[in-house]
Order: structure tokens, then sequence, then C-alpha cells
């Protein structure tokens, strides 16, 4: 897939949350193709304290507006300036990189499992299951009631199931606590969020011979593969998550613990 240095304008920045904002980004020719499980690599401007572009997921696309979205953690002082842009401003960004998640292939029950700012690509990836037909469950977690975002969105594409630690929505405690696991099936489960997390998915995912994907979050510097900061190792030897992933079936990976 062709990969573009564009400029993209900001039609709007929302903020979700006291840590989180999603921009919506365009351009005046049509954005190109994107999978879901891709993402970008965004250039901070007047930052003295960030000297490399930043990964960030892409969370959705839209055609009709020729749109496409960007949910951020204010974690730093290069996420920080990105949350406070405002419509109207660019933001210089390579993309698309990365490879995305599987297609459904004959598979019909999908559960996507996310955590935090990993919910991010499943936003998109569930809206691309659904509109193939598929019958989609998310199942999102977080701290607290107020670090759930957009549960509307994922609303549109299927049913979603929330856990929080302190129990303030859906059930109390992890993603892996929650009662749906023991009681219903899934053909294949996604995953993106904490690696501790997922390391639980693919333990569940395994003890119930279930096929899974999960998308990684090492540090990346570059987003070609060059720096090595990425390295992952695989059953097929050290492979780097920003041109091999980000996104990898849990059998490649050296998770058996």
């Amino acid at each position: 897939m062709k990969k573009c240095v564009l400029d993209l304008t900001v039609s709007s920045a929302e903020r979700l949350h006291e840590r989180y904002v999603l921009l919506r980004l365009t351009h005046d020719n049509q954005l190109p193709e994107m999978r879901p499980g891709q993402f970008v690599e965004v250039l901070i401007d007047d930052s003295p304290t960030t000297f490399l572009r930043r990964p960030i997921s892409i969370c959705n696309v839209d055609r009709e507006h020729n749109e496409m979205w960007l949910l951020v953690a204010m974690v730093g002082d290069g996420t920080r300036r990105l949350g406070r842009l405002q419509k109207g401003d660019r933001l210089n960004c390579v993309l698309p990189l990365g490879h995305g998640f599987g297609g459904p292939d004959f598979k019909s029950r999908f559960l996507l499992v996310g955590g935090g700012v990993g919910v991010a690509p499943l936003l998109f990836l569930g809206a691309e299951l659904w509109n193939r037909e598929c019958d989609v469950t998310f199942l999102l977690g977080a701290r607290t009631k107020g670090d759930l975002l957009l549960l509307d969105e994922f609303g549109r594409y299927g049913r979603v199931l929330l856990t929080t630690e302190d129990g303030s929505a859906g059930e109390r405690g992890f993603v892996t606590n929650h009662s749906v696991l023991a009681e219903e099936h899934f053909d294949l489960i996604y995953s993106c969020g904490p690696t501790p997390m997922m390391k639980a998915v693919a333990h569940y995912a395994r003890e119930h011979h279930t096929d899974c994907e999960v998308s990684l979050e090492n540090m990346m510097a570059c987003g070609l593969g060059a720096c090595l900061c990425c390295v992952e190792k695989t059953t097929e030897g050290n492979l780097c998550v920003c041109k091999d992933g980000p996104v990898f079936n849990i059998n490649k990976l050296l998770w058996h613990s």
C-alpha cells in the first residue's frame, strides 16, 4: 500500500476528556486507502522536546466527509501540543503505515477487546466488519466510567460491553473477567490496549482455541523499520512492529506464559 506525506487540515478537535482529544483531519484531495490497524506518524511543530514524529493509530475513516480520525492521549509535551490544535490548523502526517487486522474470512462472530486509548483502532475495524454484515461485539475496559471513550460511536457498529476497575460502569474488574467470556463463543478475537491486558486476552484465546490478533504498542520512532526501536521477538525471529505489524496473530508471538 502506497505511503504518502500529507499536510492534513483539522476539520474539528473535540476534547473527550481532560486527557483525550479526537482530531478529525481532512485533505483537499481524496485521502489514501487505509486499513483498520494501520497508523500514522505525525510531525509535532514548535516542540523543543519532541524531535521525532509520533505514531498514532487510525481511529476511523469517514469516506463521506473525506476525514481521518485520530484519538490522541495527551501524555507528553508532543501529544499535549496536538491537543491544542484547532479547526483549520495543519498537521503533517506520513500514512498509512504498518499492516492492519486480517479480514473476516469465513468467520461470523467477532469480539473486539480494547483498553484505554487502545480502543482507537477497534472503532475503524468495527465499522469495516459492520459494513460486511458481521456480528460484532465490543468489550471495552477502563479504570473508571469517565475513561470510557466514544461509546456512542462504537454502538453504531455492534453490541458494546463494558468493564471498569471501580465498577462505575459495566461489570467490575478487567476485560478478561467479563461474564460474556464464560457464556458465549466467538470465532475470532481482536485486541488492542496495554500489553498485560492483551497477554491476558491471548491466554484466554489459547485456552478456548480461538483465533486472535493483537495490535502491539511498542515504542516506535521512524515507522518504517529503520531505527529498530520497536523490535519484537517472534517465532520468525526479531520483527519490527512498525513495519511487520503492528498487528500480529498471537501464535507468532512468544507470549506463552
